[in-house]
């Protein structure tokens, strides 16, 4: 995997950390779910590439 895509995916996964937080705090369940769902992502974008990286080896 490279750097670059280790520190997008990181950031999206904060990102999607403050937005669940935010939304929990405020009681906003759609910016909640929204959190949610960018880590999700964040987390299949790393699995994938950490698939990538076990072929390439």
């Amino acid at each position: 995997m490279g750097l670059d895509d280790k520190i997008n995916n990181k950031a999206e996964e904060v990102k999607g950390k403050v937005k669940k937080g935010v939304g929990k705090a405020t009681g906003d369940e759609e910016l909640e779910a929204e959190g949610r769902v960018d880590q999700a992502k964040s987390n299949v974008k790393q699995a994938g590439e950490k698939i990538k990286d076990a072929f390439k080896s």
